[in-house]
């Protein structure tokens, strides 16, 4: 589990490089100053947009399956990142912000669906 990266996914990366073609700009990454760290942040308009991992996060489109071995460990440990997605996103909405999440399996469906879900969000506050 140490090679998994926290930052810097291939979809995050896919996400903002549709961002940059589409020309937006001036977001913060994994912006600390406010609660759950999302994975782009549109400080000034309020707009936070975390990209989940379908596998980690439990996604309900794809349904990905867990794993068979260890089972106790991997369902706790996959329903905490559920429930820790749930807060950062109460949270954020509480202080005023909008939130916007995009899952992996949809990414790379339809990529441009995605970043019209980001852009609506942005044309919004």
């Amino acid at each position: 589990m140490s090679r998994i990266r926290a930052k810097d996914t291939s979809p995050e990366r896919a996400l903002r490089r549709a961002l940059r073609d589409a020309g937006h700009r001036g977001y913060r990454l994994h912006y600390a100053k406010v609660p759950g760290r999302p994975d782009i942040a549109f400080v000034g308009r309020k707009v936070a947009v975390f990209v989940h991992g379908c596998f980690w996060h439990g996604c309900p489109y794809c349904r990905p399956a867990r794993p068979r071995t260890h089972r106790r460990f991997w369902n706790e440990k996959l329903d905490r990142n559920k429930d820790r997605d749930k807060r950062k996103a109460r949270t954020l909405r509480q202080a005023g912000w909008l939130v916007v999440t995009i899952w992996e399996c949809r990414l790379k469906k339809d990529p441009i669906a995605q970043l019209r879900r980001v852009e609506n969000a942005l044309e919004n506050t």
